[in-house]
């Protein structure tokens, strides 16, 4: 549904912070499903942890945040027409249920708590192979882009 060229569009995130590959799903408003491959390419692995490769748990909320923050910032209608920028505000009842290593597949199914204009709540769920692996609640705020 949206490719790693409109995700990009969208967050300001680069290689190695990017942490969507995709988005499969999106009900503006509502919820947004989303995908990461995780690879033993990933930076993060030559120092978590030398053979044991485990994908930090910060860096899987980071990546449930930029799922998020797409969600946001499409169903984001008071600043139509303007570049849209999402500053990550707080994490919550966050829980890592099991590790992450390189092959894993995961899926972030995030669906929308609590909305109103610019700051939303999420309930965040990250799956491997349909086994929840972490959750939590995130707080975010949508603001226009400022350039300079």
């Amino acid at each position: 549904m949206i490719d790693i060229r409109e995700i990009q569009a969208i967050l300001p995130h680069r290689y190695p912070f990017l942490l969507i590959d995709r988005i499969i799903e999106l009900e503006p408003k509502k919820k947004i499903v989303g995908i990461k491959n995780v690879t033993i390419n990933e930076p993060f692995f030559q120092g978590h942890f030398p053979g044991n490769p485990i994908m930090p748990g910060v860096l899987i909320l980071e990546a449930m945040a930029q799922a998020g923050g797409i969600l946001a910032v499409k169903s984001t209608d008071n600043l139509e027409g303007k570049e849209k920028t999402v500053f990550f505000l707080g994490i919550d009842k966050a829980k890592f249920r099991k590790p992450v290593v390189p092959g894993d597949q995961i899926k972030f199914e995030i669906t929308v708590i609590h909305e109103r204009a610019p700051t939303w709540k999420v309930s965040a769920k990250a799956f491997v192979d349909e086994k929840l692996v972490c959750e939590a609640e995130l707080t975010a705020m949508v603001a226009e882009k400022k350039n300079g």
